[in-house]
């Protein structure tokens, strides 16, 4: 049987404080040496008896072994928590700190009459980072904290089979699907999608790429720079031979680990990847000025120019004024060059600041919790998470009272914009990349039953609410907005939604669309968002699993599994603790 070195001790120091305890004012307990001899037989009287101990010492001692007991226990519980050195190094024993996970807060959306407010517009989000966190912390048997749940980011998560863009001067197709609520009784669902245009390997521009690797202290645990060295093997060996890479590590300082090198060199890439480990503070801001200089240095403007961060969130050096470091992103972003955040680990994840970087540098956000993560961030889904398709994308959708009463966005909290920010180019909005997949979700309230949200104005003017003549029988009309990739003016898709499109059933929907439906209704139950308060996870479980359809990744298959843990944890209670 394998001896366990670190162990030895503490089992030592338990079985010394069970002696003393069980034979109080006795003498010294025998060492560990003697307590593995054999016992000898005595070829001499015994000794006297040894001399009444004092009642001070007595409690002195007493004391002593109930302190000894707990540093035992301590010690015990210490060595369970510590993670094993990947050399084999005894590890260091250390309290487990209190988590320090940083996340946005924003309310979810509430229910809005149309009366009052009849558009609704917002900036597309093509981010997953909330999804994997969600499963890591719900694979660890925990309820994930309700501000890291952001529905869009879960819906988003998973591929679609959404009707494709013909050609991609047209970036992407519009379609939506109408259908009962399966939470809310007489309400109705509007699901609105976007499919990207998607470009083959050998189509697409080459790629300007500068990697800011975070190798502060707190990147050392095995999920963290060891996951990212795996994830970016994985992507150095989809490069292309006229791609660039170059690498940019920062801790106390920064440094250039890899000047610009060519994707044919894989080799010396990946074996910059694994001389890089952790140590030190955290400059961040330093390191994101030393990459953007690096990216700015081999800029070619008909190549994509991006910043791909890798951090677990941690700035504490430099600039760490978020206004600043959203400023100084900003400027970058409209000189061509893009920023990415992978984030990973757990305890002290800063998102809050990485959604705020991402938003700012015109990119977007992912978690990596795994390989598996790592692989399909890094190398299945490398074109979509590098290469734009369309810029500033913005959704406003505006809804005829002579059929809606109320509606509310299911999600995008953290994405709404104004009205007046629809037409103004100069306001940013999210990107989309090649073959990307948007999915937003209105939940409405027909205007047959708007009687009971509310009792009818006193005063109300007569016919005030009835739509423009010729128009009484859309739903309500979807408009997108986005600029091409280098271009400055917008241009405009409109997509009428006809009442009469509704599905009577929801079993008439497509599975894509149920699916998206299931994993909404999942993410806001997390939330404990109060439409879905009758609507359990076994009830989201068999709809995600009756639309799974084709699933040759498994993630559909992943999600009931998430969905049921969930419901487990609910189950027992004092374990589901946010």
């Amino acid at each position: 049987m394998k001896k366990i070195k670190g162990f030895a001790p503490v089992v030592a120091a338990g079985m010394l404080t069970l002696a003393a305890c069980s034979t109080p004012n006795m003498g010294p307990a025998p060492g560990p040496a003697q307590m593995m001899e054999k016992p000898q037989v005595p070829v001499a009287p015994p000794a006297p008896a040894p001399a009444p101990v004092p009642a001070a010492a007595s409690a002195d001692r007493r004391t002593s072994m109930t302190a000894t007991a707990g540093r035992s226990r301590e010690a015990l519980a210490n060595y369970a928590a510590a993670p094993q050195a990947y050399g084999g190094t005894p590890p260091q024993w250390s309290l487990v700190p209190e988590p320090a996970d940083k996340f946005p807060e924003k309310d979810a959306n509430k229910s809005v009459l149309v009366s009052e407010q009849p558009v609704s517009t917002f900036s597309v989000d093509v981010d997953t980072a909330s999804y994997a966190f969600v499963r890591r912390m719900l694979s660890d048997g925990r309820m994930p904290p309700l501000q890291a749940v952001r529905v869009e980011e879960m819906v988003n998560y998973f591929p679609y089979r959404y009707k494709v863009p013909a050609k991609a001067s047209e970036p992407f197709a519009v379609t939506t699907e109408v259908m009962p609520s399966p939470w809310q009784q007489g309400n109705q669902l509007v699901h609105i999608a976007l499919k990207g245009y998607d470009i083959t390997a050998a189509a697409r521009p080459r790629a300007n790429v500068v990697l800011l690797v975070d190798i502060s202290g707190s990147m050392g645990p095995r999920d963290r720079l060891p996951l990212l060295q795996q994830g970016f093997r994985l992507f150095a060996q989809q490069l292309r031979d006229d791609d660039t890479v170059s690498i940019v590590t920062y801790a106390n300082g920064t440094a250039v680990a890899l000047e610009p090198t060519s994707g044919k060199n894989k080799q010396k890439i990946i074996d910059v990847i694994d001389s890089l480990h952790a140590a030190g503070g955290t400059a961040g801001g330093d390191g994101l000025q030393r990459a953007y200089a690096q990216a700015e240095r081999n800029f070619d403007p008909k190549a994509v120019n991006r910043v791909i961060l890798a951090t677990d969130g941690d700035f504490n050096i430099g600039i760490t004024d978020p206004k600043q470091l959203e400023k100084f992103i900003a400027d970058k972003r409209k000189s061509g060059i893009y920023l990415s955040v992978f984030g990973v680990g757990l305890g002290n994840l800063n998102d809050a600041m990485i959604q705020r970087l991402t938003q700012s540098g015109n990119g977007n956000a992912a978690y990596i919790d795994n390989l598996l993560e790592a692989r399909k961030a890094l190398a299945q889904e490398l074109g979509s998470t590098m290469f734009p398709i369309a810029n500033d994308v913005k959704v406003q959708v505006e809804f005829n009272p002579a059929q809606v009463a109320a509606y509310r966005l299911v999600g995008y909290e953290t994405r709404m914009l104004n009205r007046q920010d629809f037409k103004d180019d100069k306001v940013d909005a999210g990107d989309m990349g090649a073959g990307h997949n948007v999915t937003a979700i209105y939940e409405i309230t027909p205007a047959a039953n708007g009687a009971k949200l509310l009792d009818q104005l006193r005063y109300a003017k007569p016919g005030k609410d009835k739509a423009a003549a010729g128009k009484g029988d859309e739903l309500c009309y979807v408009k997108v907005r986005y600029k091409l990739p280098g271009e400055s003016v917008s241009k405009q898709l409109d997509h009428a939604v006809l009442a009469a499109s509704a599905r009577t059933s929801l079993e008439a929907v497509p599975d894509d669309q149920r699916f998206a439906i299931a994993v909404a209704a999942f993410a806001q139950r997390l939330r404990g968002e109060q439409q879905l308060a009758d609507f359990s996870y076994s009830d989201i479980a068999k709809l995600a699993d009756g639309a799974r359809g084709a699933d040759p990744e498994g993630y559909r298959a992943e999600f009931v599994k998430m969905v049921r843990m969930a419901e487990s944890l609910g189950a027992v209670g004092a374990t589901a603790q946010r």
